[in-house]
């Protein structure tokens, strides 16, 4: 994700896991990246749960790139109380990879949602988002 997301690695965003179910991304505590109430700013908090969510889907849907590229269609956060600290996101797909696949096999450009917990560094949660993505069939040129 750091070579493909440059923004990733400008504030330091590092994984601990990544599977085509799950990813867990790491958010350092930096003084940079904190808002007015010497917490994660909320627009770090939220690329932290983007990020995380992104991973999951290139690692279920990486091989399909060549056919389709992943993009969020939609998101819902909740701000569940001040995040201190570095802070973790755990990302899970919500529906089997291949359910997504046989869609896009059908024809269809399929959605599938990722939900992500966000927690402090004493594992209390913080912040719960869902990110909604879809797999847009990539367009092919007049010659194919």
């Amino acid at each position: 994700m750091g070579q493909l997301v440059p923004w990733v690695r400008t504030v330091g965003v590092e994984f601990e896991e990544v599977t085509p179910e799950r990813a867990v991304a790491r958010l350092p505590d930096t003084a940079e990246l904190r808002n007015h109430v010497g917490g994660p700013h909320a627009a770090m908090i939220f690329g932290l749960g983007e990020t995380a969510s992104g991973a999951v889907s290139m690692a279920a849907f990486g091989a399909a790139l060549e056919r389709a590229t992943p993009l969020v269609v939609s998101s819902e956060i909740r701000y569940l109380r001040l995040a201190r600290g570095p802070l973790t996101a755990t990302a899970v797909l919500d529906r089997p990879a291949a359910d997504v696949l046989a869609d896009l096999d059908a024809g269809a450009r399929p959605e599938f949602a990722v939900t992500v917990v966000v927690t402090g560094e004493d594992g209390v949660e913080t912040t719960r988002m869902s990110v909604v993505w879809t797999l847009r069939p990539n367009r092919r040129d007049a010659t194919d």
